[in-house]
């Protein structure tokens, strides 16, 4: 086992078991024992390996029982206490009455993951949980960190740094007073994008192609020359170092900019496990949300929208018509594409699956900005199910939003990919509503439909609610439409349908007799045979109505083709 960063003893300012608990919480974490109390500070997360020593001293440890059998994890809680160490991490299995006992003897705590939790995520979750905390001089995130970490090349180096990514957008620039820098420099620098052309393209060719720093010619005669070497982990390119060359580099530059780039690699690894720690919190969030477990207050800040902002979900799912060859990974591929696309619109975004369907919340823009005709404020919250006709094409950039993911989604997956948009509700206290709206768009979009949104197919929706609610109640699925539909099966006779087109068609005669493709008469000696042998009265509004209902949601019948 390598353990890095080890201390003799947590600092004042580590994270503690409750802020652990707090950032991951249920079901990702959960406790089990915490004999010491939450207030336990811990410093890092560790790797058991059976086959590695054992370390001395890890204080404020959590260990991660990795490959540890049955029976085994009691017997480690003893060397975990005498190194120092503030807990164990369990599966659900391996929680069992001698294990929580054996912790609670050596005072360590016990935290369990789901069973089917994989380590190297527990792992990574725990540390960036862990290691985002900020300290007590407030230290600053990873690319602050870069910033620092530019200037301190620069000064070793002796020119002008900058750090960018692997799609050369610069990450962080040095300012160190007196060196010298260039006209492309500045407008790298000013865009936060290197200039893309075709020398760039080969230079980075060569830069990406070498085991190690690189001197690389100017491209043009106000240019100056650049030392450089790519930035990389475990064989992964993360991006590159650019230093200005402009001939007072220091004799050990090369050494000094390799060594910048094995801790750029360090801090660009330490962003990515921030941002998937970002995330999985804000996926989590989204979950309760839409499930309606979650507290509302406070969630607009931690899923990045201004307070109040009016929002709807979106859903997003692969068609059921047609089988995907693995459906579950197609499915987190689809996440994946859902993800690109409304991180390029909105920034840091929410997206979520659940139960096979992909959720995204997805805010109104303007909301309470925009003043109503005459300059008096709009309206600053619109009603559950009033589209912000005030702040313009709102429900209309929705739309092409799903229809762009839907299209897209679907090329990229091969299998068609149907979105439905729930109703705008004023806050997220609300967002569980339009959730429903979304699913239900989604059963009952017709075979050539792949986008919605509620409002579009209210009608259809409403049908769909109306049917599931009366099936639930024997009372209300009594009635002549059983007798109809009897007659006609027993007697080869066509009532039921002559029925619900005649009433889907306002009680027109000519109109029904159009849908059924037969004779006004003929459609008229059906509805009066239907009075007769079945003891309908058509003339009474209601029982009309009635019918109509239950035929048209219980029976499944409808006067156009449309399904």
């Amino acid at each position: 086992m390598t353990v890095t960063h080890r201390r003799a003893r947590p600092p004042m300012d580590a994270c503690t078991l409750e802020e652990l608990l707090d950032t991951l919480g249920d079901p990702m974490l959960r406790v089990l024992t915490a004999p010491a109390g939450l207030t336990t500070p811990v410093s890092e997360v560790l790797l058991y390996d059976a086959g590695a020593p054992f370390p001395r001293s890890a204080p404020g440890a959590l260990l991660l029982t990795v490959g540890a059998r049955a029976g085994e994890v009691g017997p480690l809680a003893g060397d975990a206490a005498e190194a120092g160490m503030a807990g164990l991490v369990v599966r659900d299995r391996d929680g069992q009455p001698d294990t929580v006992a054996a912790a609670k003897a050596h005072g360590l705590a016990l935290l369990a993951v789901d069973e089917d939790a994989a380590w190297h995520h527990v792992h990574l979750l725990l540390a960036s949980a862990i290691g985002s905390r900020p300290g007590p001089e407030g230290s600053g995130a990873a690319f602050g960190d870069l910033f620092a970490l530019a200037n301190a090349v620069a000064t070793a180096v002796g020119g002008a740094t900058v750090i960018e990514d692997v799609r050369q957008r610069i990450l962080a620039y040095s300012t160190v007073p007196g060196q010298v820098v260039d006209e492309a420099r500045r407008q790298g620098i000013l865009g936060r994008q290197v200039p893309s052309s075709p020398e760039n393209t080969e230079q980075y060719r060569v830069l990406f192609a070498a085991p190690g720093p690189v001197r690389l010619a100017a491209l043009d005669g106000d240019e100056l020359p650049r030392l450089a070497v790519a930035i990389r982990a475990g064989g992964e390119t993360l991006g590159s170092v650019w230093v200005v060359d402009d001939g007072h580099v220091g004799p050990d530059a090369e050494g000094a900019l390799t060594q910048g780039a094995s801790t750029a690699a360090l801090l660009l690894l330490r962003a990515r496990a921030s941002e998937e720690l970002s995330r999985h919190l804000t996926s989590d969030l989204l979950r309760r949300l839409l499930d309606g477990t979650a507290d509302p207050a406070g969630a607009e800040h931690r899923l990045g929208l201004a307070a109040g902002t009016p929002v709807r979900v979106a859903a997003f799912a692969l068609d059921g018509a047609v089988s995907a060859p693995d459906g579950e990974q197609t499915a987190l591929r689809l996440l994946d594409l859902v993800r690109l696309q409304c991180e390029a619109r909105y920034g840091r975004h929410a997206c979520v699956l659940v139960d096979g369907s992909v959720y995204a919340l997805l805010p109104v823009a303007g909301a309470g900005v925009a003043p109503a005709h005459g300059g008096t404020p709009a309206r600053a919250k619109p009603r559950v199910g009033e589209e912000p006709r005030a702040w313009g094409s709102g429900g209309e950039r929705h739309k092409r939003l799903a229809e762009d993911i839907a299209r897209r989604a679907g090329k990229a997956l091969r299998v068609p990919v149907r979105a439905g948009l729930g109703d705008v509700v004023p806050d997220l206290a609300a967002v569980r509503g339009s959730r429903d709206d979304a699913d239900l768009v989604l059963r009952v979009l017709g075979p050539d439909e792949d986008v919605a949104a509620v409002t579009e197919i209210r009608a259809r929706v409403t049908l769909l609610r109306l049917r599931e609610l009366i099936g639930e109640e024997r009372a209300l699925t009594a009635g002549a439409w059983r007798e109809v539909l009897a007659y006609d099966t027993e007697h080869g006779t066509d009532y039921a349908r002559t029925l619900v087109c005649w009433l889907d068609a306002g009680c027109d005669m000519a109109r029904a007799a159009k849908l059924l493709a037969v004779h006004p008469n003929t459609c008229r000696y059906r509805l009066r045979q239907a009075q007769q042998h079945l003891g309908i009265d058509l003339d009474d509004p209601d029982e009309r109505l009635v019918l109509w209902l239950q035929l048209r949601t219980l029976g499944g019948l409808r006067g156009s083709d449309r399904a």
